[in-house]
């Protein structure tokens, strides 16, 4: 658990041993750390003591000693001693430096001490036991959410605390994601304009900030209104930054071409998975005749429409099908077609249907008049006596379910003295819920591209600005397998706040399903947890759990499932039930919390996103992995006003295009820029050899990283092992070598696994067309380094 102030460090002579039961103070040699611009030298100004030969028997008394605290609590003679606290490897080379010394002194003195250490990970730590055949209890499986410090304290508040900055986070490692492949792939084929130095300096803000914000006082949302504005300010700097590069190497990409004519827009869309994806991407333009036309000149479906959000100018939306790590191209200007000519293609104008205001009813008279927007997998029914979802039929079990939406409140106190509080850390509710909401406007957008059914939600009866808002679409599913993710979700975007003082903000979607109160949530975006409904005195609260990314309710015939595009809190009160905490605001009178100004009087709108998947479980568990990515990583737009001389090319060279399979995602293609050695000793003698060197940036040295979607058993056909030929991986690079893997590896995660076993008779090259064959029940992440460009050398493998 992280502290809540500032502590000051010092030597182990002078901390309680107590202490070190937390790992709070003491083992800390760089207090004092820099951001959000590192020191020249990267080196952070150190205040504690060191580990020199005078003190070094003074560190050991103290660790051997909390380690003999700690032996009684274990099972077995392996005992695991976590090493660190708030920002105490924000300089890791100071602290491995200290540990190193001190490590060495022990083990030189394992008769005095007692103890033999060595540095480990968790994997390797319970790999230990298992092979020694030590006793190990299992927890079936389950987490140790939601954690409470007491009976009226769950902390589950954080789970939904600064959620703009939530969103923000995940957009910015979204673009960094996407950034660094396209930089990646650039680098290893020939350009022709750009300075790398230049380059590098775009890129390497970006990773830092979105680094800095995983800290558990960060991305949380438990820090002051100014931390929160610096995170927002090196955030959006970074996304800047890799904005300019990516619009930088496109234009790199293409020679100056003339003739066209000033006015509208010049758009890239560039799709950062390895697979075809087939979507919709949104523009804005201020024109509503518009022609759009891809790279040879061909029109493309299109379709215009009011904006949701200002008046003043119009939606265009484009469908595209994108190939992987690839771009389109398309030119998007006002059209001048006369009348009967039929040579010039325009977007097409969606149609808008308006229902009026509904007050919230409570009789039994609702669904009686039903409206109703389909595509080829859904229908959704509107009431419109409500104007709220009455039911979707779904077309795989050819059944209705019933769904309702709506927006509630919980009230909270935030005042210690008049009981227990809900902050930026804990939600206690005093269980009683509100709606937010008295009437709700609805329109309907239809089109041949998209249906958009627009609700707006209003606090009282003479509000002008609604509070909440819905904008909920539904497209048909395109022709091919690319088009199946589009097709099968229904797409939601939710616009919260601002919020009355004191108020935390839901969603709540009911359903007939009889679910008897078992939620399912995701576990750090990887494996399903099981979360069913205990009671506490606390229910509310302690019933809450994070969704990373995803959730679901189901029962025997079918599964609803939400996936998000940011961290949010999610629970099931009721069967049938799952409601999603958007937003908090609230005003906190607690001592410390004022001293230091952890406030969360957060009056901004939130904007969030989630995708609706309705079907048998057999569907669902098919497309839910690969929607929660493609709803993660969408399409990055490149937007640029044309003019006379805009650089396009009426035949753009695009780089190879990428697919794995569907059940395999390119989590990582990035070029770090420095060396790494998997040997720490020999890792740390490098760093001290080129210490007095000028820094040089790595560019020919490349990580990738490969993730299986799927669980052991979670899909029959999806979770099963999979073969993919490593030619496609210099594809990827840009490179004509092949592949040479390490002999043997296996590296385990959370979820499934992969095997990557090199053929001896290879030598030291796997040559061209060679498979691999990753076993889902073994193994699932596979990294490897590699250079590019002279070959490909023996695999470095990294965990």
């Amino acid at each position: 658990m992280g502290d809540r102030g500032p502590e000051q460090a010092c030597p182990p002579s002078r901390v309680s041993p107590l202490t070190f039961l937390f790992l709070r103070k003491g083992f800390y040699w760089n207090e004092k750390d820099v951001f959000p611009d590192p020191p020249w030298d990267g080196m952070d100004p150190n205040k504690t003591v060191p580990v020199t030969l005078s003190n070094v028997q003074h560190y050991a008394d103290t660790l051997s000693y909390n380690v003999r605290r700690r032996a009684p609590w274990f099972l077995t003679r392996y005992m695991l001693w976590p090493w660190g606290c708030d920002r105490q490897f924000f300089s890791a080379s100071v602290q491995f430096a200290n540990m190193d010394h001190l490590m060495s002194y022990i083990n030189k003195h394992i008769s005095q001490f007692g103890v033999l250490m060595v540095y480990t990970t968790l994997g390797e730590y319970f790999q230990t036991l298992y092979s020694e055949h030590e006793p190990v209890q299992v927890r079936d499986h389950c987490d140790f959410l939601p954690y409470s410090s007491d009976m009226f304290h769950s902390w589950t508040g954080f789970y939904a605390s600064r959620s703009g900055l939530k969103g923000l986070a995940r957009r910015a490692s979204a673009l960094l994601y996407a950034g660094e492949f396209m930089f990646t792939r650039f680098m290893l084929a020939p350009h022709r304009f750009l300075d790398q130095a230049w380059v590098l300096q775009q890129l390497q803000k970006l990773p830092w900030a979105v680094s800095e914000v995983q800290h558990h006082e960060a991305i949380t949302g438990t820090h002051t209104p100014r931390v929160s504005d610096m995170f927002v300010g090196c955030l959006s700097n970074g996304m800047h930054g890799v904005q300019k590069l990516m619009s930088a190497i496109i234009q790199d990409r293409f020679p100056a071409h003339t003739g066209l004519e000033p006015g509208g827009y010049f758009a890239v869309i560039y799709n950062p998975l390895a697979w075809t994806v087939t979507t919709i991407i949104t523009l804005t333009v201020d024109f509503p005749e518009v022609s759009v036309t891809d790279e040879s000149g061909h029109p493309v479906p299109a379709q215009v429409q009011n904006s949701k959000e200002m008046p003043s100018v119009y939606d265009l939306l484009v469908l595209t099908t994108i190939p992987g790590l690839s771009y389109r191209y398309y030119v998007i200007k006002p059209s001048r077609r006369a009348k009967g000519d039929t040579q010039e293609t325009e977007a097409m104008m969606a149609n808008t249907k308006q229902f009026g205001h509904r007050p919230r009813r409570h009789d039994s008279s609702m669904g009686r008049r039903l409206a109703h927007v389909e595509n080829d997998c859904y229908i959704v029914y509107l009431d419109k006596d409500t104007n709220l979802m009455h039911s979707i039929w779904e077309r795989q079990n050819n059944q209705t379910i019933q769904v309702a939406q709506q927006f509630m409140e919980y009230e909270v106190n935030s005042d210690e003295d008049q009981g227990p509080i809900s902050d930026n850390y804990v939600f206690t509710s005093n269980e009683t819920m509100k709606s937010a909401w008295e009437t709700v406007g609805m329109e309907i957008v239809k089109g041949e591209l998209v249906t958009e059914i627009r609700q707006y939600f209003y606090r009282t009866v003479n509000d002008s600005d609604p509070t909440y808002t819905i904008y909920s679409r539904l497209a048909p599913r395109p022709l091919g397998s690319d088009g199946e993710l589009l097709g099968h979700r229904i797409e939601q975007e939710y616009r919260v706040g601002p919020l009355e003082l004191n108020c935390e903000a839901i969603l709540r979607t009911s359903t007939n399903l009889i679910t008897g109160r078992i939620l399912y949530s995701d576990n750090n975006g990887t494996k399903m947890q099981c979360r069913a409904y205990k009671h506490h005195e606390n229910n509310i609260a302690q019933n809450y759990y994070p969704m990373t990314q995803s959730a679901f309710i189901q029962d025997r015939q079918s599964r609803m499932v939400l996936l998000s595009e940011q961290a949010h809190g999610v629970s099931s009160q009721g069967s049938g039930q799952m409601e999603v905490m958007l937003h908090r605001r609230l005003l906190v009178k607690q001592p410390w919390a004022l001293s230091v100004n952890v406030m969360l009087n957060d009056t901004s709108v939130v904007h969030s996103v989630l995708w609706l998947l309705l079907g048998p479980s057999t569907l669902t568990r098919d497309l839910g992995q690969r929607s929660g990515v493609a709803l993660q990583h969408r399409p990055i737009v490149l937007l640029r006003e044309l003019s006379e001389t805009a650089r396009i090319h009426p035949r753009p060279q695009h780089q190879e295009a990428v697919t794995l399979p569907p059940s395999v995602h390119l989590q990582i293609l990035s070029i770090p820029g420095w060396t790494y050695n998997s040997n720490h000793t020999k890792h740390m003698q490098n760093l001290r050899k080129d210490n007095q060197a000028e820094a040089k940036a790595e560019s020919r040295r490349v990580l990738l990283r490969l993730r299986h979607l799927y669980e052991v058993d979670e899909d029959p056909v999806r979770s099963q092992p999979v073969t993919v030929n490593l030619q496609a991986a210099p594809a990827i690079l840009h490179c004509t070598q092949g592949v040479s893997p390490s002999p043997s590896i296996q590296r385990k995660s959370g979820r499934s696994s992969f095997t990557l076993k090199r053929d001896e008779s290879l030598a030291d090259s796997v040559a061209p067309g060679r498979i691999a064959k990753w076993n889902a029940e073994q193994e699932q992440l596979l990294t490897w380094w590699a250079k590019a460009g002279n070959g490909w050398t023996r695999g470095i493998f990294v965990s």
